[in-house]
């Protein structure tokens, strides 16, 4: 598995299993799966509600759990509760988590951040990151913290491409990990002439074609699924690279459009609602 150098000197690896909209039974089952086959990058989020679904999977797994990246998000609702890390970590079944996020910045998310600056000089998570904080809630943030981020989680896609956030994201050393890979599955995306002509060539899917644009853009990747083929596909892009002129043709795809928009009252209401955690 390939991987590539945090700001704080861990690694991490390039691609991982996602597991946004899966019912605790798929995330085990896709977890574990996905473990068995190489992957070792797991991510979630206490919003997902399937955390102890993924430690479960780890367990299943037999893979060491020092051998996994395992990224989990605090949730808005959670910022100011002291315990928020402490619960976390239980769910999972873990002693530290590789990744802590805070998920949206919503309610009082310098709380929430100083949580997780707590937990990195504890042990409690060997990096940590910002999940949908970009434009003034990036620049506010950059003002305030003591312990600068190793990542921020976005939508990032051929047709979005993030230009304006990475020139913060540089300057800090602040990887990218793209969620939305595929473009939310757009069949406008997917079906572009660039990627079967590159998918033909390089014998892949023109799904893996842009999961591999990921890769070589300097993003970490967290393709989703419940298919246990299609995790496999996902898996199977380290073997080709596309050339500088076949990047450069990917990147005349670029929109500027994402399809994930975001208003300020949905803000007001994820630092409302609070997950209904798993029991078991």
């Amino acid at each position: 598995m390939q991987s590539t150098k945090l700001n704080n000197g861990i690694s991490c690896p390039v691609i991982g299993l996602g597991t946004f909209m899966l019912s605790p039974a798929e995330a085990e089952n896709s977890t574990r799966e996905a473990l068995k086959m190489g992957y070792r990058l797991i991510d979630t989020a206490n919003a997902y509600v399937n955390e102890r679904a993924v430690g479960r999977g780890i367990k299943g797994s037999g893979i060491d759990r020092k051998e996994v990246f395992l990224s989990t998000k605090l949730w808005p609702s959670e910022y100011e509760n002291p315990n928020a890390v402490a619960e976390t970590l239980e769910r999972l079944g873990v002693d530290y988590v590789d990744l802590l996020y805070i998920h949206q910045p919503a309610g009082n998310w310098l709380s929430g951040y100083r949580q997780l600056e707590k937990a990195y000089r504890e042990g409690k998570a060997k990096a940590i990151g910002i999940s949908n904080f970009e434009g003034k809630y990036i620049e506010e943030l950059e003002k305030k913290w003591e312990i600068a981020p190793q990542f921020i989680q976005v939508e990032a896609h051929p047709y979005f491409t993030q230009n304006d956030l990475r020139t913060t994201l540089d300057k800090h050393g602040i990887r990218l990990m793209s969620w939305y890979p595929l473009g939310h599955g757009d069949k406008s995306l997917i079906e572009e002439p660039v990627f079967a002509e590159l998918g033909e060539k390089y014998g892949k899917f023109p799904a893996q074609v842009i999961l591999r644009w990921h890769i070589q853009m300097g993003f970490v990747v967290i393709p989703g699924s419940k298919n246990v083929s299609h995790i496999k596909d996902n898996l199977a892009i380290m073997d080709f690279e596309l050339t500088a002129d076949e990047m450069a043709r990917i990147a005349d795809l670029d929109k500027g459009e994402r399809y994930y928009h975001r208003t300020e009252e949905q803000l007001v209401q994820f630092a409302a609602w609070k997950p209904e955690f798993e029991k078991e």
